[in-house]
């Protein structure tokens, strides 16, 4: 039953948001994307402070979960310096050959996906609650982040057909890694405190460096107001999945 459950959600976080993403890049749904975005700052924050931070701090003690989400921030902050290192001396030698543009981030996408399927089968592991809501976090930031991917892989030349199906392949991999996620985990449950606080810590990460500037960015006077209450219905959303 868990390693069902593990399945569904891994490929409505993997597969099933990347035709979401698809409707809203490719239609003329884009223009909610800032909506989109602030309610998955709020989801990503209550989904984090709410049910997989509390769950990680019973496992392994405050100081020591706290610790290690605080290394999971540093360590993702450094992947992505990384990361955009890397675009940056991509772009350099390819000023007119977008495709590895394209390549990288359907690579990283992959790597990505296969992670937070890992999070997921965590978080099944210490109970269905913590599972789905943990999807439901993972969902709401796949969305906002498959519609950027979108834009990168028209932008590197992909069709609007090609740029579906590649990022549906790399979002499968989600799927696996809830699998084998299931299998190390099943066998080594003292290490699921730390697996959960380095989700925290992702979830923290997504939402304080990447999305939060991105609404910063978008945002109007009058907009900042829809953007509070939508970040506060993202929480509600959490808050309320974890009640039921």
């Amino acid at each position: 039953m868990t390693l069902a459950s593990i399945l569904a959600a891994t490929f409505a976080g993997g597969v099933l948001s990347v035709v979401l993403a698809a409707a809203f890049s490719l239609t003329l749904l884009a223009r909610w994307t800032p909506r989109l975005l602030a309610y998955a700052v709020g989801v990503l924050l209550g989904v984090a402070f709410l049910d997989v931070l509390p769950e990680a701090v019973a496992g392994a003690g405050a100081p020591r979960a706290l610790e290690a989400c605080l290394a999971g921030v540093l360590g993702f902050f450094l992947l992505e310096k990384a990361a955009l290192w890397r675009h940056s001396h991509a772009g350099d030698e390819h000023a007119q050959e977008r495709k590895p543009a394209g390549f990288m981030i359907l690579v990283g996408n992959g790597l990505h996906n296969f992670v937070d399927g890992a999070v997921v089968a965590a978080a099944f592991l210490v109970g269905p609650t913590l599972g789905w809501t943990t999807a439901l976090g993972v969902i709401a930031h796949e969305i906002p982040h498959e519609m950027g991917d979108f834009a990168v892989l028209l932008d590197a030349g992909y069709s609007k057909r090609a740029a579906l199906f590649w990022n549906a392949a790399s979002g499968a991999s989600a799927v696996a890694g809830g699998v084998l996620g299931y299998a190390a985990l099943e066998r080594g449950r003292a290490g699921l405190p730390w697996v959960l606080a380095l989700a925290a810590a992702s979830f923290l990460y997504i939402a304080v460096a990447d999305l939060i500037p991105e609404l910063h960015r978008r945002g109007d006077a009058g907009g900042a107001a829809l953007q509070v209450a939508l970040i506060g219905a993202g929480v509600a959303t959490a808050a309320l999945a974890h009640a039921l």
